[in-house]
């Protein structure tokens, strides 16, 4: 006997939704198999050691901006990337690192650390850096932006507010900072109070429903859709693939802030 039509629809929808999930998780899973990600770690003994990415205050007198990202703690990293903001004022001896963290209240800590530290034994990759002037006007905004944080008092590990909403919302009130965010940044597509805005490049917009679906077109980022929180896309101009929980496939993306020094971005 035949299944009714209706009957039929939703069975094929279910279908194409399962196929879907499956493949948005095909990443994070490759990630776990691989054993590219350890599931045993423990946060007290982890590594936290300078990774070596800074300037040393020491040396360069320079106002400094930085932003890196680096694999999240345990089966957290499989998924995605925890990112931060680390300044330096013009002949500062010490960097400030500007984060949220997810068991503080308010989420946001700002204070004096190491700024290339690895988080907890995951390596930080550096995706955009400024110096000089440009810097020292990025630091007074950021500064000033820092504490209307709107989400402040929440956060989600899925699909944000958290981490990398933070960052990217920092970003985007900063004209001088150009951040091009690993697909993997889950958070980052999240709008506080918005449903359209400019890319944290600032080189074009995306549309995001609450950060559980959403498109971004950028000359920068390229082309990402995000489903579930999960992001697939390409970017042409430097041609590479962007998958969930892998990140970025193919040539490493030169990325840099107002046409200062560039830093090679390839989060994996």
């Amino acid at each position: 006997m035949p299944l009714p039509r209706p009957l039929k629809r939703v069975l094929a929808s279910v279908t194409v939704l399962i196929v879907l999930i499956v493949a948005l998780l095909s990443g994070p899973a490759y990630m776990l198999a691989s054993q590219q990600v350890p599931l045993h770690a423990n946060w007290h003994d982890a590594d936290r050691s300078s990774s070596g990415l800074a300037p040393d205050p020491g040396e360069v007198s320079e106002a400094v901006v930085q932003v890196y990202a680096a694999r999240a703690f345990e089966w957290r990293g499989a998924f995605g990337v925890h990112t931060w903001i680390a300044t330096k004022t013009e002949g500062a001896e010490r960097y400030r690192v500007y984060q949220v963290m997810s068991w503080r209240r308010p989420t946001v800590e700002s204070g004096y650390a190491p700024p290339d530290r690895r988080w907890y034994g995951n390596p930080p990759t550096l995706l955009a850096e400024l110096r000089g002037d440009s810097a020292a006007r990025a630091i007074e905004r950021i500064e000033e932006v820092v504490p209307d944080y709107p989400e402040s008092d929440r956060y989600r590990i899925w699909p944000g507010p958290n981490s990398n909403t933070f960052i990217a919302w920092v970003v985007r009130q900063v004209p001088e900072l150009s951040v091009d965010f690993p697909a993997n940044a889950i958070g980052k597509d999240y709008l506080p109070g918005r449903i359209v805005a400019q890319t944290p490049s600032h080189t074009g917009y995306q549309f995001s429903l609450g950060g559980l679906f959403g498109l971004m077109l950028a000359w920068d980022e390229g082309f990402e859709l995000n489903v579930l929180g999960l992001t697939v896309g390409f970017d042409g101009q430097s041609p590479a693939l962007k998958l969930p929980g892998i990140g970025r496939v193919g040539t490493a993306q030169p990325t840099g802030s107002s046409g200062e020094k560039s830093v090679d971005q390839d989060v994996r």
